[in-house]
């Protein structure tokens, strides 16, 4: 009962509250700037924390998504779409959240760079590209690092 009482209490702050809006707009510029970018994003853009992307367009599995992104730093996770003829094990889709992002401190203006980062690397041109994405996407972990000031 006393976590319930302290979570709920973290919940009814200003800054809770405002962190979750700025969860939802991170989300909501990952998208348009995905969609952008070339990517198919379900339902045209997001109103909640995570973007549902469908990769058949591109080609690839939804492992081969995550696989490629996780080569270059950016962890997500491979999803179902609706009426999805691949196996659950390995769907055509992914799913991209922002909590993680905005708890770095990664504002709705940061998520055109991480957009682009996530087209390229589910690109046709990704072998090529690899190392500069790799470049890029640490540029933005030393932006903002998981721990200020250790390192």
């Amino acid at each position: 009962i006393a976590a319930k009482a302290v979570a709920l209490g973290i919940a009814s702050t200003d800054a809770f509250a405002e962190r979750q809006r700025r969860t939802v707009a991170n989300a909501r510029a990952l998208a348009a700037g995905l969609i952008e970018g070339g990517i198919d994003v379900l339902t045209g853009g997001t109103d909640v924390h995570l973007v549902l992307v469908d990769l058949t367009s591109t080609g690839l599995d939804g492992q081969t998504g995550e696989d490629r992104l996780d080569q270059v730093g950016i962890t997500v996770n491979r999803n179902a779409i609706p009426f999805d003829e691949r196996p659950p094990m390995n769907p055509s889709g992914l799913r991209i959240g922002t909590p993680a992002l905005t708890t770095r401190g990664f504002q709705p203006e940061d998520m055109g760079e991480i957009a682009s980062i996530i087209s390229a690397a589910l690109g046709p041109d990704f072998e090529a590209a690899r190392q500069s994405l790799v470049a890029h996407s640490q540029v933005l972990m030393d932006k903002y690092p998981l721990y200020p000031g250790l390192g």
